[in-house]
């Protein structure tokens, strides 16, 4: 295959509207990030992180001095947490704001990323807050510029426009899209992701292949989004093995980051629809469940759910996991048993049920669905009609294995 002839050390920018530096190595960009920011006059920068991983995969050091060699002064916020609340949001923007920063940069995965775009837009609207943002209580045009650091290979969000940010006390957890938060730069260095942990490594690699899934079926699928979604899967379906099997396999982590980098791309172009619209309820009402997993559990129903409106595509995309199928609208059950199996092969085998949710919670869930600000766009982008009826079939064939 060509990808053994795909020299891992060389960088190469990948282009959305983004810069984005790609490949081993890659962190060290930052110094000439770092001094384009300077030669823009940036002086002052916030950043967004959690936990200690962003200092233990090497990310922080070469950041810092990278900082530091450019004249660059910071502040830190580190506690983001893995599904970053409208309160995380305010409390760094206020750092940011006292501190007089210019430009803010995320380190780490999603939650970082989507906390740091969060603030960017509020640090030019300094009488805002994260709750009004996600709310839609105003349409932002204006951003400071933002520098991505991605630090797994799941969410894309380097390299598109979107953030997703939880109000804890409505338990909504809606997401944004504007133009003004795509980042100006991005890094996405596999060698970051060396130390994902087993579980974190199954988990963002399905979130990267939920996002094709919905970006090649919605009602704004189109050439583009399928081309990426296909070579996503195929890509995931590869090297996810290898990588569960051996962490530091630099190829495993290098084409898992580049799938996971064309599938943000793919969704940025082709929407989302009922996988993520359904699981962000969950993750809002359990903040604790991972999002690749939340998502793990209800693909199998989603893809029962849709393959009848989309045969044909889903057919050639699911090709390396499903090989022979016809794109019949008959095959849907048969198709979402399979795509079971694999996630079960990969050792995501909880389903709702096992992760605390009963028939008791669907009612709930498909209030949620309906009421959160934002998903009733992603439930209108769906092959099929979303109704509450959907909603629920989907929830309740998500509870047990199919």
């Amino acid at each position: 295959m060509w990808e053994t002839q795909i020299d891992l050390n060389a960088i190469f920018e990948l282009r959305s509207r983004t810069t984005d530096y790609f490949g081993l190595g890659a962190i060290n960009k930052m110094h000439d990030i770092a001094k384009k920011l300077s030669e823009m006059g940036i002086k002052k920068v916030l950043i967004l992180t959690g936990g200690s991983s962003y200092r233990k995969n090497g990310a922080w050091a070469v950041v810092e001095l990278a900082l530091t060699t450019a004249g660059i002064n910071h502040v830190l916020y580190n506690k983001v947490s893995s599904n970053p609340t409208d309160a995380q949001v305010d409390e760094a923007t206020q750092m940011g704001r006292q501190f007089g920063a210019e430009a803010v940069i995320g380190i780490g995965g999603g939650s970082p990323i989507d906390a740091a775009k969060s603030s960017a837009i509020l640090m030019e609207y300094p009488n805002r807050t994260a709750r009004e943002l996600y709310e839609f209580k105003f349409s932002p045009e204006r951003a400071l510029p933002i520098i991505a650091i991605n630090t797994t290979h799941g969410t894309g969000s380097e390299v598109n426009r979107f953030a997703v940010v939880t109000i804890s006390e409505l338990e909504y957890k809606p997401a944004i899209a504007y133009d003004c938060i795509y980042p100006l730069y991005a890094i996405d260095d596999p060698a970051l992701m060396y130390g994902l942990p087993e579980n974190q490594t199954r988990y963002v690699s399905v979130d990267a292949v939920n996002h094709v899934i919905e970006a090649t079926t919605t009602l704004a699928a189109n050439p583009y989004a399928i081309m990426m979604g296909k070579e996503t899967i195929r890509l995931v379906a590869k090297y996810l093995p290898i990588a569960l099997e051996n962490p530091k396999d630099s190829a495993a982590r290098y084409f898992l980051t580049y799938a996971s980098a064309i599938a943000g791309i793919s969704f940025d172009n082709g929407l989302l629809h009922f996988t993520h619209a359904l699981e962000h309820p969950l993750s809002a009402i359990k903040p604790e469940l991972a999002h690749g997993l939340g998502l793990s559990m209800l693909l199998p129903a989603v893809v029962q759910e849709i393959y009848p409106a989309r045969p044909k595509v889903l057919a050639d995309i699911f090709e390396p996991i499903i090989p022979g199928l016809k794109g019949e609208a008959s095959e849907a059950v048969m198709v979402a048993k399979a795509i079971e199996s694999w996630l079960f092969s990969l050792g995501i085998t909880s389903k709702l049920a096992d992760e605390g949710f009963g028939a008791k919670d669907i009612d709930r869930l498909v209030e949620l669905t309906q009421q959160t600000p934002s998903l009733e766009l992603l439930l209108s982008m769906a092959p099929v009609k979303a109704d509450a009826g959907s909603i629920r079939r989907i929830f309740s064939n998500s509870l047990k294995a199919l």
